[in-house]
């Protein structure tokens, strides 16, 4: 049940399925290539001992933190609803 204390549609349990799945992808995507973009160096230049460690550790940090907001992000979007409640009227005050 939703907040309104009716049962949700198939309809609107498959929105809340692709948005889930949106919100995943699209942060794993991010994650990969923010850690790519920081731990790339590393293996590029061949480099070894502590700075290999410290930006792929670097790396791991912020792809792990990127992917979380951007699927919080994603998901509080698509819980304060995109679309008006009156079909063809955008304005809030209309």
């Amino acid at each position: 049940m939703d907040t309104h204390g009716r049962r949700r549609t198939q309809g609107e349990r498959d929105a809340i399925t692709v948005e889930i799945g949106y919100a995943l992808c699209s942060a794993a995507f991010a994650a990969a290539v923010l850690f790519g973009a920081v731990a790339w160096p590393a293996y590029l230049f061949g480099l070894t001992g502590g700075v290999r460690s410290a930006l792929i550790g670097a790396g791991v940090a912020l792809a792990v933190v990127v992917f979380c907001v951007r699927v919080v992000s994603v998901l509080v979007r698509y819980g304060h609803g995109g679309q008006p409640s009156q079909p063809g009227r955008t304005r809030p005050d209309s």
